[in-house]
């Protein structure tokens, strides 16, 4: 099977040849491995045996795919907000909106003007997804149009700012919780429309690893109705719609499977009521899953046997009715992880390390043979 079919098969609960994979590495853990490999590290994933191509269009391209050589670097993006990277990462350095009062931020112009800029990475990959489909290699395609709702509305205003706003001047949050949708689901529109896409994704981080960060009825009141209309861009071109939402989600699971969500991502089984079994159990007929793997002990401190039964629980639980599951980690596999640990992890999927050398030599001949012109191909120079 290619990675088109193996994922629509898997989350359609239909028979396929290994469990669809969508890995992600810290960066410094991408590096390592593209050493090893001889490869870029932005090539790691593939390699690895990646079956899902997606890129940013929305905010969170500015926090990942802008990326920085060394701490301090920084930018600031097309929503007005100031990154600098700290070990690996770009944080919020300054939030446009933070000292804003409510006219001012009323007021506040989102980047509409900047539509086809912000889209250019998933024209891109578009392109190379393209090229793989002619090499009978079709890639499940996706694009990214979080953060949605919350988690943009923090990013302009401050974490702080947007709860005191939510308990203090709720009508003024919803405008704003509004706005902050409506350019998802322009972006997303834009997208659904021009490019051949698999899947939706959405994210809008709503909860800690303890506990939701506002309760689950504030949560239903000023957020649930605009992520749902996030929701009905993907359902309404036909697509899966997955949503990302870190830590502790367990009070409104119920709520997006209501909204029609089909893919739940990163199920961090370390939270509270986010045990991955005890959830597919309860929800696996109307709900696939992406996630699950443990990061923060079993994959980056286990022994390679550990992370063996641990993978093979986890996959057989999770597939327990066909299907409905992508292997994924619960976040970015960390530096700590022994090169050992991750191969054993792709073994148990039935990706054997020799198949991710093969694969990492192939990437390596085929840069190395002479291109055409950029005359002679409309992809030239697309990544990849």
């Amino acid at each position: 099977m290619n990675s088109k079919q193996r994922v629509h098969s898997a989350l359609a609960r239909r028979p396929v040849d290994r469990v669809p994979v969508f890995m992600w590495f810290h960066p410094s853990t991408a590096e390592r491995l593209g050493r090893l490999l001889e490869i870029p590290a932005s090539r790691v994933g593939e390699a690895l045996g990646n079956d899902v191509a997606m890129t940013w269009v929305n905010n969170n391209y500015a926090m990942e795919g802008i990326v920085h050589e060394h701490d301090g670097e920084e930018h600031v993006d097309a929503w007005g907000i100031r990154w600098v990277k700290q070990y690996f990462f770009n944080q919020i350095a300054t939030f446009p909106l933070q000292a804003a009062s409510h006219a001012e931020a009323l007021a506040y112009p989102f980047p509409h003007a900047r539509l086809e800029e912000l889209l250019a990475p998933m024209a891109q990959l578009a392109d190379v997804a393209a090229a793989a489909a002619s090499a009978a290699q079709d890639l499940f395609l996706g694009c990214d149009i979080s953060p949605c709702v919350f988690e943009m509305y923090w990013r302009l205003r401050g974490m702080e700012q947007a709860l005191l706003d939510m308990a203090e001047a709720p009508e003024f949050a919803a405008t704003m919780l509004a706005r902050c949708a409506d350019f998802a689901v322009e972006l997303g529109e834009a997208a659904c429309r021009r490019y051949p896409l698999d899947w939706l994704w959405t994210g809008d981080d709503v909860a800690s690893q303890g506990s939701m960060i506002m309760s689950p009825k504030t949560w239903r009141a000023l957020i649930k109705p605009h992520l749902a209309r996030t929701f009905a861009v993907g359902k309404a071109h036909g697509l899966w719609v997955a949503y990302h939402c870190c830590g502790a989600l367990r009070p409104i699971i119920p709520d997006l499977v209501e909204m029609g969500l089909d893919v739940l991502n990163p199920v961090q089984g370390n939270c509270p009521g986010m045990d991955p079994l005890e959830l597919k159990r309860e929800f696996g007929p109307r709900l696939a899953f992406m996630g699950g793997v443990d990061t923060q002990d079993t994959l980056p401190s286990g022994s390679v046997d550990d992370v063996r039964r641990a993978t093979t629980r986890l996959l057989e639980g999770m597939t327990a009715d066909g299907g409905g599951y992508i292997l994924a980690a619960s976040h970015t596999i960390p530096p700590e992880t022994p090169d050992a640990n991750i191969f054993a992890l792709y073994a148990v999927a039935g990706i054997t390390r020799e198949e991710i050398f093969d694969r990492a030599a192939a990437m390596r001949a085929m840069a190395t043979r002479p291109t055409a012109p950029p005359a002679a191909s409309p992809r030239a120079g697309a990544p990849g």
